[in-house]
């Protein structure tokens, strides 16, 4: 995996509590990206070094700084530490693109629809302006949960956007703590809900070949995906992008209590892995620098081998076809056995 070390050259603030932090290109090496994906900053942070992936929420046709926006999580470490403390001129280290929320074929007679909540709008705004700058889609709607106007990420480079692209971009708003009385006929309250979709969807002759990207909490996810399917919307028309990996308590059953050993860069690290934490979380509670980046088990960089032991993946929505039978992902793998034997490359 390549690292970069990039120079932050802007700081703007886009709600109160949630920042995007614009990096310098290297003067040499570009870092090519596409909309939708995402980047690993690697922080040092109090003496541990964390590595968190973070949504580009800039696109690479139209911007010339790589962007990232990031909103402070309660009691996250890592995204307080971004909105408070990184400042211009700081320099920070960099793991090269990933993710497979991108773009997929698409004409300009295509329907696109963008379903998001919250910081969830990070990577479909990249998706929107490379959609717009580049005239695909023939309508692209995009849908967006907040609690409120003040909570908005991008409320007013969204409305420009409208404003610009009227013909072909629309947003309707759901607002779920908003106390005043709505007349705007795309701003709704509460939360988005099945029959808003059903209702929605329903509206177009050719919703069979509409596209969706859904990026947002697991109860969002869940309820577009039910209704897109009952309505015979392809799968490989949906797009989801994981953030986190929900787990169903019933999956537990079979893991248990494990004593780990660890090879990894010449060294041998003995860890006790307690039944319901997967190996990389106790990995680094220990300070093992172990390599990871999604922690959702899509970008592999947590790879190890199994010489001894069994383990089994939680979570995953899809298999892993491109595995070796012995190879695991250690931010979504928990111990069958009581005693494991793993090696890092």
């Amino acid at each position: 995996m390549n690292n970069y070390f990039l120079n932050i050259v802007e700081i703007r603030r886009e709600s109160s509590d949630a920042c995007t932090i614009c990096f310098k290109q290297p003067g040499l090496r570009k870092i090519r990206y596409k909309a939708g994906q995402y980047i690993t900053l690697n922080l040092k942070i109090n003496g541990r070094k964390y590595s968190r992936a973070y949504s580009f929420s800039s696109s690479p046709s139209i911007n010339s700084f790589l962007e990232v926006t990031v909103k402070m999580v309660a009691g996250g470490i890592v995204s307080n530490y971004i909105n408070k403390e990184l400042k211009v001129g700081d320099v920070v280290e960099v793991s090269e693109p990933m993710g497979n929320f991108i773009l997929g074929d698409l004409n300009s007679q295509g329907l696109v629809y963008l379903w998001g909540v919250g910081s969830g709008i990070t990577p479909l705004f990249s998706i929107i302006n490379e959609l717009l700058s580049k005239s695909l889609g023939k309508s692209i709607h995009l849908i967006y949960g907040n609690k409120n106007i003040e909570s908005t990420i991008f409320y007013n480079q969204l409305k420009e956007l409208e404003k610009k692209y009227s013909v072909n971009f629309k947003v309707t708003n759901f607002y779920s703590e908003i106390d005043i009385e709505i007349e705007n006929v795309s701003i709704n309250k509460g939360r988005i809900n099945s029959t808003f979709v059903e209702t929605l969807i329903s509206t177009d002759n050719i919703y069979k070949d509409s596209i969706h990207y859904i990026c947002g909490p697991s109860g969002l996810k869940n309820i577009i995906k039910s209704v897109l399917i009952d309505f015979e919307i392809p799968s490989n028309s949906i797009y989801i992008e994981e953030f986190q990996l929900v787990i169903d308590p019933i999956e537990f059953n079979l893991i248990e209590n494990s004593n780990v050993k660890i090879f990894f860069k010449g060294n041998k690290f003995d860890v006790f892995v307690p039944k319901g934490k997967n190996i990389l979380e106790v990995a680094l509670d220990q300070d093992i620098e172990i390599p990871y980046s999604c922690q959702t088990g899509n970008c592999n960089t947590c790879k190890a081998r199994v010489s001894q032991g069994q383990l089994k993946m939680l979570g995953l929505d899809t298999q892993k076809y491109n595995l070796a039978k012995n190879e695991f992902l250690l931010c979504c793998s928990y111990p069958l056995t009581n005693e494991v034997i793993l090696e890092l490359e």
